[in-house]
């Protein structure tokens, strides 16, 4: 390499650095800026759990003290006085309200509670189906059949882990309604439904039976009961 050549590469790599340098003083701020909002994320990220964990404690903590009360009545009261902000929690806490209500006999406090429960569209379906469920069956005496029914219908058809049971309250309400034939074939469905447990796979046999109807196993999943 001549003289020339590398005076002129000396010159290129001085000039790179310079360049280089201009650069990280114009924009450097931007890589700094980067590494806080990474930080800085990481941090609140923490926080808000740690935030949320300690509310759920405490949460937990205000029901179980609640539950401490010997009277059902006064377990009723310190849980109303429970603040719960997140839709979740808060339907928790509703549903537990309502089992405590039905205890002290509060049977109309206790629907008050459920039905918040079940047309509230911010709480997880799992939730709205348990309130709409068990206000259904409280209503048993009150209610229309054909408006129990239709309940019972849309929690059936919804799936989940209430569809089964949502079905055999349906076969309940053809009993009463003096309508067998369709009662046999709602517990039929019911046992031969893969997701039956044992318990209610038995209860739809002695039912069937009851009724002077002949269960089908053939498709029915073998559960210990049957055994």
């Amino acid at each position: 390499m001549s003289d020339s050549d590398s005076f002129i590469e000396e010159v290129t790599e001085e000039l790179r650095r310079d360049q280089m340098m201009a650069k990280l003083k114009k924009y450097g701020w931007i890589a700094v800026l980067v590494v806080l909002l990474i930080v800085g994320g990481a941090a609140f990220s923490e926080y808000r759990k740690s935030q949320t964990r300690a509310q759920a404690e405490a949460l937990g903590d205000a029901m179980l003290a609640a539950l401490d009360n010997d009277d059902p009545g006064a377990r009723v009261a310190a849980l109303q006085a429970v603040e719960a902000e997140a839709p979740r929690a808060s339907a928790v806490l509703a549903l537990l309200t309502a089992s405590e209500q039905l205890g002290a006999d509060d049977q109309e406090g206790a629907l008050s509670n459920l039905n918040a429960v079940a047309t509230n569209g911010d709480v997880p379906e799992i939730y709205r189906q348990i309130a709409q469920f068990k206000a259904l069956t409280l209503q048993a005496d009150t209610m229309p059949a054909a408006e129990r029914k239709q309940g019972f219908e849309s929690l059936a058809m919804a799936g989940g882990s209430l569809r089964l049971m949502a079905q055999e309250q349906l076969a309940l309400i053809a009993i009463q309604e003096g309508e067998t034939e369709a009662a046999i074939a709602t517990y039929q469905d019911i046992l031969a439904d893969a997701q039956v447990t044992p318990d209610l796979q038995q209860r739809a046999l002695q039912v069937i039976v009851a009724l002077g109807g002949e269960p089908d196993l053939s498709g029915a999943p073998q559960n210990d009961s049957n055994g």
